[in-house]
């Protein structure tokens, strides 16, 4: 991929640039630090602390370089939670990419993480005790999703002014449809905006602290039925 470039961000992880869109995968202040703080902390981690579940959908938008599936796979290691994690990616990176980062380094897991990106598309593979994966190449736009399927949404998608397609009110409804009751709706962006429209779709919006270098992030909570 001519147009993708390695970086390293503030915190010693590596991240990806899109020269194209002139857009980074994640936040140059930190990649490892914005997916822990945004992701699993305020998203997965939070939705087990508050339900206690035995099983956890998470649904993710921009598979990306596959740092939010490894720090879940790390993160549920030592839990009594199965995971059943279901991303989308439009233009997967290639191994001359992947291979490159350096998260194994800092967070372990070397097998998992090469299995993430090398376990076959469109199919489910088991990556550890608690974690199964389904990649499937497509876009959001394209994607068949069902009503009422995902506990936890990693909505990690490219910032609005780079991908304005992936943040209308028709994608976010798409997703929010297919949130379960109680479902949570994390990610790094906080537009004035993006809020409205969450709201307008009627989940109830959290303004919450950002990771280092980033001021806000959002949580948005679907109701129960």
């Amino acid at each position: 991929m001519p147009d993708i470039k390695l970086i390293v961000t503030s915190d010693g992880s590596h991240s990806l640039l899109n020269e194209k869109l002139n857009e980074t995968y994640h936040s140059v202040h930190g990649a490892i630090q914005e997916s822990l703080h945004v992701f699993i902390d305020n998203g997965l981690s939070y939705f087990i602390e508050k339900h206690s579940p035995s099983e956890v959908s998470i649904f993710e938008v921009g598979f990306g370089t596959g740092l939010n599936a490894l720090l879940t796979v790390k993160a549920m290691q030592n839990a009594n939670v199965v995971v059943k994690y279901v991303s989308i990616e439009a233009f997967p990176i290639g191994e001359a990419l992947y291979a490159g980062l350096n998260y194994t380094k800092i967070l372990g897991f070397e097998d998992a993480f090469a299995f993430l990106h090398r376990s076959p598309w469109q199919k489910v593979n088991k990556i550890s005790d608690h974690v199964e994966l389904l990649k499937l190449q497509t876009t959001l736009e394209n994607v068949q999703l069902t009503n009422g399927s995902f506990d936890v949404v990693f909505f990690d998608a490219f910032a609005p002014n780079k991908q304005p397609e992936l943040w209308t009110i028709e994608m976010l409804h798409k997703v929010v449809s297919a949130m379960k009751s109680n479902g949570v709706f994390v990610t790094y962006c906080a537009k004035g905006q993006l809020k409205r429209d969450l709201k307008e779709l009627g989940l109830n919006v959290e303004t919450l602290p950002g990771p280092p270098g980033k001021k806000e992030m959002v949580r948005a909570v679907k109701p129960t039925d």
